[in-house]
Protein backbone atom coordinates (compact mmCIF):
# COMPACT_ATOMS: atom_id res chain seq x y z
CA UNK A 1 0.00 0.00 0.00
CA UNK A 2 1.35 3.23 -0.70
CA UNK A 3 1.36 6.15 1.20
CA UNK A 4 -1.54 7.85 -0.17
CA UNK A 5 -3.71 4.83 0.18
CA UNK A 6 -5.72 4.65 3.21
CA UNK A 7 -7.64 1.78 5.42
CA UNK A 8 -11.02 2.60 5.15
CA UNK A 9 -12.62 2.31 8.77
CA UNK A 10 -14.46 -1.08 9.44
CA UNK A 11 -18.15 -0.78 9.10
CA UNK A 12 -20.38 -1.52 11.88
CA UNK A 13 -24.32 -2.33 11.96
CA UNK A 14 -27.11 -1.68 15.10
CA UNK A 15 -29.21 -4.39 15.79
CA UNK A 16 -31.18 -5.08 18.39
CA UNK A 17 -29.75 -7.41 21.36
CA UNK A 18 -30.61 -11.04 20.94
CA UNK A 19 -29.99 -13.52 23.38
CA UNK A 20 -26.59 -15.08 21.87
CA UNK A 21 -25.61 -11.36 22.98
CA UNK A 22 -26.32 -11.40 26.45
CA UNK A 23 -22.48 -12.91 26.78
CA UNK A 24 -20.82 -10.19 24.85
CA UNK A 25 -22.82 -7.55 26.89
CA UNK A 26 -21.91 -8.85 29.87
CA UNK A 27 -18.16 -8.52 28.87
CA UNK A 28 -18.61 -5.00 27.52
CA UNK A 29 -20.66 -3.72 31.22
CA UNK A 30 -16.93 -5.51 32.95
CA UNK A 31 -14.92 -2.93 30.19
CA UNK A 32 -17.35 -0.31 31.28
CA UNK A 33 -16.79 -0.96 34.88
CA UNK A 34 -13.38 -1.09 35.02
CA UNK A 35 -13.25 2.38 32.95
CA UNK A 36 -15.53 3.86 35.37
CA UNK A 37 -13.62 2.13 38.60
CA UNK A 38 -16.72 0.68 39.87
CA UNK A 39 -15.57 -2.91 39.47
CA UNK A 40 -16.47 -3.15 43.10
CA UNK A 41 -19.88 -3.14 42.64
CA UNK A 42 -20.10 -5.44 40.19
CA UNK A 43 -22.65 -8.29 40.40
CA UNK A 44 -23.20 -8.69 36.62
CA UNK A 45 -23.49 -12.37 35.05
CA UNK A 46 -25.27 -13.58 31.97
CA UNK A 47 -27.57 -15.54 34.54
CA UNK A 48 -28.19 -12.57 36.21
CA UNK A 49 -28.54 -10.29 32.78
CA UNK A 50 -30.49 -13.02 30.85
CA UNK A 51 -33.96 -12.63 32.44
CA UNK A 52 -34.23 -8.98 32.27
CA UNK A 53 -33.53 -8.34 28.97
CA UNK A 54 -35.15 -11.80 27.30
CA UNK A 55 -37.72 -13.35 30.56
CA UNK A 56 -41.31 -13.30 30.32
CA UNK A 57 -41.06 -9.70 31.38
CA UNK A 58 -38.24 -7.83 30.44
CA UNK A 59 -37.92 -4.41 31.80
CA UNK A 60 -35.01 -3.24 29.77
CA UNK A 61 -33.57 -3.68 26.16
CA UNK A 62 -30.19 -3.59 24.45
CA UNK A 63 -28.91 -2.63 20.90
CA UNK A 64 -25.86 -3.70 20.16
CA UNK A 65 -23.00 -2.67 17.60
CA UNK A 66 -21.43 -5.19 15.51
CA UNK A 67 -17.88 -4.82 13.65
CA UNK A 68 -17.76 -6.53 10.27
CA UNK A 69 -14.85 -9.21 10.88
CA UNK A 70 -13.74 -7.83 7.32
CA UNK A 71 -12.27 -11.46 6.09
CA UNK A 72 -15.58 -12.92 5.85
CA UNK A 73 -15.57 -14.32 9.83
CA UNK A 74 -18.44 -13.74 12.75
CA UNK A 75 -18.77 -10.13 13.13
CA UNK A 76 -17.53 -9.15 16.68
CA UNK A 77 -20.04 -7.00 19.41
CA UNK A 78 -18.01 -3.86 19.92
CA UNK A 79 -20.31 -1.94 21.69
CA UNK A 80 -23.91 -1.54 23.51
CA UNK A 81 -26.65 0.58 24.88
CA UNK A 82 -28.97 -0.64 27.42
CA UNK A 83 -32.12 1.04 28.07
CA UNK A 84 -35.49 0.66 29.25
CA UNK A 85 -39.08 3.22 29.74
CA UNK A 86 -39.65 5.65 32.23
CA UNK A 87 -42.24 8.31 32.86
CA UNK A 88 -42.51 11.94 32.94
CA UNK A 89 -45.49 13.13 35.45
CA UNK A 90 -44.81 16.69 34.28
CA UNK A 91 -45.41 15.92 30.85
CA UNK A 92 -47.80 12.87 30.67
CA UNK A 93 -45.59 10.81 28.90
CA UNK A 94 -42.88 8.02 28.43
CA UNK A 95 -39.42 8.55 28.38
CA UNK A 96 -36.50 6.55 27.63
CA UNK A 97 -34.10 6.27 29.65
CA UNK A 98 -30.02 4.77 28.46
CA UNK A 99 -28.64 3.03 31.83
CA UNK A 100 -25.26 2.79 30.07
CA UNK A 101 -23.65 3.11 26.20
CA UNK A 102 -20.16 1.92 26.17
CA UNK A 103 -17.97 1.23 22.60
CA UNK A 104 -14.80 -0.23 23.37
CA UNK A 105 -11.82 2.26 23.26
CA UNK A 106 -10.53 0.42 20.11
CA UNK A 107 -13.22 1.23 18.00
CA UNK A 108 -14.40 4.61 19.05
CA UNK A 109 -14.15 7.17 16.80
CA UNK A 110 -15.97 5.40 13.95
CA UNK A 111 -19.09 7.06 14.71
CA UNK A 112 -20.43 4.11 17.00
CA UNK A 113 -21.33 6.24 19.93
CA UNK A 114 -23.27 8.59 17.81
CA UNK A 115 -25.22 5.95 15.53
CA UNK A 116 -26.03 4.61 18.96
CA UNK A 117 -27.69 7.68 20.28
CA UNK A 118 -29.25 8.45 17.04
CA UNK A 119 -31.19 4.93 16.89
CA UNK A 120 -32.14 5.43 20.62
CA UNK A 121 -33.52 9.15 19.90
CA UNK A 122 -35.18 7.90 16.92
CA UNK A 123 -36.44 5.25 18.84
CA UNK A 124 -38.06 7.51 21.62
CA UNK A 125 -39.64 9.19 18.69
CA UNK A 126 -41.25 6.37 17.26
CA UNK A 127 -42.37 4.84 20.87
CA UNK A 128 -43.52 8.82 21.56
CA UNK A 129 -41.68 9.44 24.09
CA UNK A 130 -41.56 12.93 25.71
CA UNK A 131 -37.42 13.00 26.72
CA UNK A 132 -34.60 10.67 26.20
CA UNK A 133 -32.21 11.13 29.24
CA UNK A 134 -29.28 9.58 30.76
CA UNK A 135 -26.73 10.30 33.18
CA UNK A 136 -22.91 11.07 32.78
CA UNK A 137 -20.37 11.02 35.71
CA UNK A 138 -18.91 14.59 36.16
CA UNK A 139 -15.47 13.93 36.16
CA UNK A 140 -15.71 12.30 32.53
CA UNK A 141 -15.76 15.69 30.54
CA UNK A 142 -14.95 13.31 27.13
CA UNK A 143 -18.43 11.67 27.36
CA UNK A 144 -20.16 15.17 28.59
CA UNK A 145 -18.28 16.88 25.44
CA UNK A 146 -19.68 14.25 22.99
CA UNK A 147 -23.39 14.37 24.83
CA UNK A 148 -23.77 18.14 24.40
CA UNK A 149 -21.93 18.49 20.67
CA UNK A 150 -24.55 15.87 20.13
CA UNK A 151 -27.23 18.49 21.43
CA UNK A 152 -28.06 16.93 25.10
CA UNK A 153 -28.12 19.49 27.99
CA UNK A 154 -26.44 18.40 31.18
CA UNK A 155 -28.28 19.18 33.69
CA UNK A 156 -26.51 21.07 36.66
CA UNK A 157 -29.43 21.28 39.13
CA UNK A 158 -30.04 17.64 39.10
CA UNK A 159 -28.54 14.93 41.53
CA UNK A 160 -28.59 11.31 41.35
CA UNK A 161 -30.69 9.64 44.52
CA UNK A 162 -29.59 5.72 45.30
CA UNK A 163 -30.68 3.61 47.90
CA UNK A 164 -28.93 0.42 47.67
CA UNK A 165 -28.34 -3.09 49.77
CA UNK A 166 -29.34 -2.46 53.49
CA UNK A 167 -30.73 0.98 53.32
CA UNK A 168 -32.80 -0.32 50.35
CA UNK A 169 -33.97 -2.93 52.65
CA UNK A 170 -34.32 -0.65 55.87
CA UNK A 171 -36.26 2.28 53.64
CA UNK A 172 -38.42 -1.10 52.54
CA UNK A 173 -39.31 -2.39 55.97
CA UNK A 174 -42.44 -1.84 57.74
CA UNK A 175 -41.96 0.89 60.52
CA UNK A 176 -44.29 -0.60 62.90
Amino acid sequence: MSSTESTPAPSFRLRPAELRDVQPIVALIRELAEFEQLTHLLQVTPEKLRPHLFGEKPVAEALVAELDAGDGGKPEVVAFALFFTNFSTFLAQPGLYLEDLFVRPAHRGLGIGQALLRRLAALAGERGCGRFEWSVLDWNANAIGFYERMGATVMPDWRICRVTGDALRDLGADPA
